[in-house]
């Protein structure tokens, strides 16, 4: 079941922890990062990917993060 609570996160703490979770699954979003745009929204950015990593996250997710 999805949950709707949203908690008080860094941005930039969680870019980090994203890019580096993607990384170890060989999944690298090169425009990966805060936006700045809405400073008081916590937004993340994930920008355009191809489609073949955007497969592999799919995978990834699907997986669960396990290999």
């Amino acid at each position: 079941m999805a949950t709707t609570e949203q908690r008080d996160v860094d941005p930039h703490t969680a870019v980090e922890s994203l890019r580096q979770a993607l990384a170890e699954a060989g999944i690298v979003l090169p425009s990966l990062g805060v936006d700045f745009g809405h400073p008081g929204l916590n937004l993340v950015e994930m920008g355009r990917v191809r489609a073949d990593m955007a497969e592999r996250l799919a995978e990834a997710v699907r997986r669960g993060g396990r290999e």
